[in-house]
């Protein structure tokens, strides 16, 4: 215990990337597009991948990755176009809901924003491209997110083209259309550059690897996507060793399961969607109806702290690759299994040390003390963050802590803390040895952890 009051922030930090610099690129909504939850996953798990490498020693930079181009973007704008009162997520799915009855037109408008050649489009796509990210900055600001750098598919698709028309003895020409045979590595064929000449998600992709190297010279570079992309993304890196095999063996992706409500997965393109926004804002309304009673001082602050950690834990329980069903009454609870049960035990530990403090009870490890289950759950802390960021798995934390916290719950009912006996000293620091173990915890979960609640 003195070990950890002494390391306080530091307990649990590791030396596993210690002189290495990582990229980790994860959230990648798209502009024109509802950032939807399955965004809030992508998020969740990159933030605490990213936390547990600078843990561990690493200079971190986050990155995110979005796409300003392609056929959904023509098909946002020629929704627009056609019904202006259509918010851009709106615009969106009726245009791909109409889109096989406008193909010629919409295709049309995707090969104008690329060659900049119609001025009404440029005018609209710049305005929608801009409002679509200012509303990504407020949810990023809530979710507690910074990135270091913005990589758009603007600026990847063409450095992407050039690469695979450098190397013809890769890419091979199929009916109009430039495409990489994955059967060589015992995958499949895509299409790197349509028939029209436009670049598909593929040749974007192989644009980003050389953009990400060219901004920062990574030792590793992580992409965080969601597992339906993981044969695409097979395919695309086989194709990257070929023409880029130092950069691409740097590569490592990590994917994520989908995020369903009780009613079934959602889809931007039907319309039948619930956005991210939308989520966060239904969860800070129902904790501020529960933080009506609550000790902090800003009872709105702490609703969307605790709202923030309900969603984060959720997706955080359980395996990346994983489909989760969100709950939001049990990811509110703070009966135990979830975000806002950890930072009520936090909170708790909090109001005793400040308690201690008051009553002039000072810290003290009595080394003869039998080791309770609280102690022995504790010394594993180091052990398990080190084993999280090997395999890039941030439940493994989320597991710890819940053991932790039910534990030292259980010993709190059970014992007297501030008992004005000599044995109090020890229990206070076995206390704070608990919240600086929640407190780091927490945070590598990309949780704030309150001191009050």
């Amino acid at each position: 215990m003195n070990a950890v009051n002494k390391a306080k922030e530091k307990w649990g930090k590791n030396d596993l990337h210690s002189g290495k610099k990582i990229m980790v690129e994860y959230t990648d909504p798209n502009p024109f597009k509802v950032f939807h939850i399955g965004h809030l996953m992508s998020n969740a798990i990159g933030e605490s991948v990213a936390r547990l490498i600078e843990f561990a020693g690493a200079d971190v930079k986050c990155a995110n990755y979005q796409g300003d181009v392609g056929p959904h973007v023509a098909k946002a704008i020629w929704g627009k176009k056609t019904k202006p009162e259509l918010s851009w997520g709106e615009a969106y799915a009726f245009g791909s809901q109409s889109y096989e009855e406008n193909k010629v037109e919409i295709d049309l408008i995707n090969k104008s924003i690329y060659e900049k050649s119609d001025t009404e489009t440029n005018q609209m796509y710049e305005k929608g491209r801009q409002e679509s990210l200012d509303e990504f900055e407020k949810i990023y600001k809530i979710l507690g997110t910074k990135f270091d750098y913005y990589f758009f598919e603007s600026e990847s698709a063409p450095i992407g083209v050039q690469i695979v028309k450098e190397h013809p003895e890769v890419f091979e020409e199929s009916d109009g259309a430039i495409v990489y045979k994955g059967e060589q590595d015992g995958l499949h064929t895509r299409v790197f550059i349509t028939s029209n000449g436009l670049p598909t998600y593929e040749t974007k992709d192989l644009g980003l690897i050389k953009l990400k190297n060219d901004t920062e010279q990574c030792d590793v570079s992580i992409s965080i996507t969601a597992e339906e992309q993981k044969e695409y993304f097979k395919v695309m890196l086989a194709a990257a060793k070929r023409v880029m095999p130092e950069l691409a063996g740097k590569i490592v992706h990590v994917t994520h399961g989908m995020m369903r409500l009780p009613s079934g997965k959602m889809s931007s393109r039907t319309g039948e969607v619930i956005s991210g926004e939308s989520l966060i804002k239904e969860m800070i309304k129902k904790a501020l109806e529960r933080s009506s009673e609550s000790r902090a001082e800003d009872s709105s602050v702490l609703a969307e702290r605790v709202a923030v950690a309900a969603i984060k834990y959720q997706i955080l329980k359980q395996s990346a690759g994983k489909d989760i069903i969100f709950d939001e009454e049990r990811a509110l609870s703070i009966e135990g299994d979830s975000g806002p049960y950890l930072q009520y035990t936090y909170a708790r530990t909090q109001a005793i040390l400040n308690k201690a403090e008051e009553e002039g009870i000072k810290m003290n490890t009595d080394v003869m003390k039998e080791v309770n289950e609280v102690s022995r759950i504790l010394y594993r802390f180091s052990e398990i963050v080190e084993h999280s960021t090997k395999e890039y798995e941030p439940h493994h934390v989320t597991t710890f802590l819940t053991t932790l916290a039910s534990a030292f719950n259980s010993w709190y009912a059970q014992e007297q803390i501030l008992d004005g006996t000599k044995d109090a000293s020890h229990k206070v620091a076995l206390t704070a040895a608990v919240a600086h173990t929640l407190k780091n915890g927490l945070w590598l979960l990309g949780i704030e952890a309150p001191s009050r609640m």
